[in-house]
């Protein structure tokens, strides 16, 4: 059953009782929150996702969103995350709660997948070719993914780049696009197919919307890609959209330092990650307009790469 095929009050009842069962790439995950809004963000952004009964199968992470307590509800209203009972986060404004749901979810990912690398990044894809996007914030990282699944790029994650460590494919995770101020009408004006929800205000990211996957990229979240490109893009006013080489062993550094679990996994996270410079072409990606850069992917994507020879790789 998809999660649009439940009645809203059902909705509701549910993530207020037993909870939400819903499967996202390889995780399952059961929420169960009484604040209404939580249960519009997830009817309005995971509407393709499967659902279940939460009494008829297992789940990885189990997660509630709610406020700490009866009082809290009037007074200085707040939202707590929790999972499996403790509390990772000091608590956020009420009116914060769904993007804390995204938010606590990355981190459920984050620091208990450990079967892959995690790196903190975007990753989309074309005919068969996935491109990492990592890039600190403000470089319009997510600007940039929504921009392309939108225009026929498949989705694997916004945010976590799941690399398997036994085959180097990646894993796909795609949950909504999250965009930030000035990138919420930019996204609304450059598709008329992208719906973003309500906006959150005043959080610690300023304000915050989610964009809806696309169903492509749902229908085919259990379907693994290989690594292409690493690609940091940046964002300028008024820059030229332009892609230059990037030296693999400074890329594999920077992964190496915003891979959440790159230290946890020792050798092994070494070795997937040379693995995974040993595959890609790697690049600097600057651009000011979203067309313009959508077409130097699309033409990217055009020519397919062979990986380069393994004495490139930081430890050959």
């Amino acid at each position: 059953m998809k999660l649009h095929q439940v009645p809203p009050a059902e909705l509701q009842d549910c993530l207020r009782d037993a909870g939400l069962w819903l499967r996202t790439g390889p995780f399952s995950l059961r929420i169960r929150s009484r604040i209404p809004t939580v249960a519009e963000g997830l009817a309005d952004l995971y509407g393709q996702f499967e659902v279940r009964h939460p009494h008829e199968t297992f789940a990885d992470f189990h997660v509630d969103v709610n406020a700490p307590s009866l009082l809290r509800r009037w007074l200085r209203p707040q939202v707590d995350f929790s999972f499996d009972g403790q509390l990772p986060f000091m608590p956020l404004p009420y009116d914060q709660a769904y993007p804390m749901l995204e938010w606590g979810l990355n981190w459920c990912v984050s620091m208990h997948a450990h079967q892959f690398l995690i790196v903190h990044a975007a990753v989309v894809e074309k005919n068969g070719g996935a491109a990492i996007l990592p890039a600190p914030p403000g470089s319009g990282k997510s600007t940039l993914t929504a921009a392309l699944v939108l225009s026929g790029w498949r989705l694997l994650s916004d945010e976590l780049a799941l690399i398997d460590r036994k085959s180097g494919l990646i894993y796909p995770l795609p949950r909504p696009v999250s965009l930030k101020n000035q990138s919420i009408p930019l996204i609304r004006s450059f598709s008329a197919e992208a719906f973003i929800n309500r906006a959150s205000h005043d959080t610690a990211k300023g304000t915050v919307a989610h964009m809806r996957p696309p169903r492509e990229s749902v229908r085919r979240q259990h379907e693994p890609a290989r690594p292409a490109w690493v690609i940091f893009p940046r964002w300028a006013a008024g820059a030229a959209t332009s892609l230059a080489p990037r030296s693999a062993a400074q890329t594999f550094m920077f992964l190496a330092q915003n891979a959440f679990n790159y230290s946890h996994l020792g050798a092994d996270g070494f070795r997937t990650g040379t693995r995974l410079i040993d595959q890609v072409a790697c690049y600097d990606f600057a651009y000011s307009r979203l067309d313009e850069a959508v077409q130097a992917f699309d033409r990217l994507a055009e020519t397919p790469r062979q990986p380069e020879a393994a004495e490139h790789a930081p430890g050959h």
